[in-house]
């Protein structure tokens, strides 16, 4: 389905189909936004960190966008993707200016001392900022306290899934759904669960659970990142356990 025919699809009916093609149809355009503005990123950010953010004003743009207007969706949306971006900088860039320009000195000779194919000590850094090795430790101990992340934060992917960053956390007091299958001796409430599963998430289990593949491997076999197939990993079990929760109530 061609880009106008979805844009009307959602306009007319408020598909969310379409809502989601057209947010995956414009990710490149946040994917440039962000690689623009990478250079003024703090240490402690990447541009996968900007990228969700402008995935969040992308969405905020589609869901505001009249195509009645005239006016270009990439044109409406760059200045709302951009600025969500920039808000989010201005929101992490709270430590001093001295600071932020020594960790990033300690970045660069890291990559410098790693492309030599050097082993980067502390003595090494130091010798290549200029640094004493009192002054580098105390910086190394800085960007070490300054990074905070929120388990709130939504991890987005090149697909546009959304995982929550606390979900990726293993909960050790909740019990494993296989084990909970296992315990239960009803594998047919296991097959059931499972077919309520998303085809990705199903394909995912099984490549893990029934093949014994690595993530890396299934990584490989889904042409993603390994921790790409983490977060879909995690996404699945939590999915499936409350699938078994609900099925046992």
């Amino acid at each position: 389905m061609d880009l106008q025919k979805l844009w009307e699809e959602y306009v007319a009916h408020g598909s969310e189909k379409a809502r989601e093609n057209l947010i995956i149809n414009y990710l490149p355009l946040v994917r440039h936004i962000a690689g623009r503005l990478a250079v003024k990123m703090p240490y402690f950010m990447q541009q996968d960190d900007l990228e969700s953010c402008g995935v969040i004003g992308l969405m905020e743009a589609v869901d505001k966008y009249d195509p009645a207007l005239g006016v270009e969706f990439e044109t409406f949306a760059y200045q709302r993707i951009r600025g969500a971006m920039i808000d989010e900088l201005r929101k992490q860039s709270w430590i001093p200016r001295t600071i932020w320009q020594k960790q990033q000195a300690v970045k660069a000779a890291r990559e410098q001392i790693r492309q030599k194919g050097n082993k980067i000590t502390e003595e090494e850094l130091a010798k290549s900022t200029g640094m004493s090795l009192e002054e580098l430790r105390k910086i190394l101990q800085q960007t070490s306290a300054g990074q905070v992340v929120s388990l709130d934060d939504e991890i987005y992917s090149d697909d546009g899934d959304a995982t929550r960053r606390g979900d990726l956390i293993e909960d050790t007091n909740s019990l494993d759904p296989l084990e909970f299958i296992d315990e239960q001796e009803d594998m047919r409430m296991l097959v059931k669960a499972i077919e309520k599963l998303r085809e990705r998430d199903k394909l995912v289990l099984s490549l893990y659970y029934q093949e014994g593949l690595t993530l890396k491997e299934i990584g490989a076999v889904l042409e993603v990142s390994e921790s790409r197939v983490c977060q879909l990993h995690s996404r699945a079990v939590k999915r499936l356990r409350e699938i078994l929760e609900e099925m046992n109530r």
